[in-house]
């Protein structure tokens, strides 16, 4: 089995977020619960594949040659599955609540691959 990293994706200002941010707070927490149901839903039908289940991402930092400063992408949170190929990972997300009832916009699957060594 190959493993892969999936990235949920999202941006603040998005109209998909700013519609989101306007619901009136009942309708926004009832989607909140079903979402999250659906979310778990999604991690149960999944669970023989799901290697780390990931948590939602915090602030981004960025470090290079010129230090740290802070810095903003559009990840939101991370899951790693295992499948026997890149199409069947990505299909494994198809149709996900991060994007089809939360204001998420889609879910990256890059595949993790193995370190390269010396010889």
């Amino acid at each position: 089995m190959k493993r892969f990293l999936a990235t949920y994706m999202g941006s603040p200002n998005s109209s998909k977020k700013a519609e989101w941010d306007k619901l009136p707070e009942e309708k926004r927490k009832s989607l909140e619960k079903a979402g999250m149901e659906a979310w778990q839903k999604w991690g149960q039908e999944h669970h023989k594949e799901i290697v780390d289940m990931g948590t939602p991402i915090g602030k981004t930092k960025l470090a290079n040659k010129d230090g740290v400063s802070d810095s903003h992408n559009m990840i939101t949170a991370f899951t790693v599955v295992e499948a026997e190929s890149h199409e069947a990972a990505a299909k494994m997300f198809l149709n996900h609540p991060h994007f089809t009832i939360f204001p998420g916009e889609s879910v990256e699957i890059m595949e993790c691959l193995p370190m390269p060594t010396q010889k």
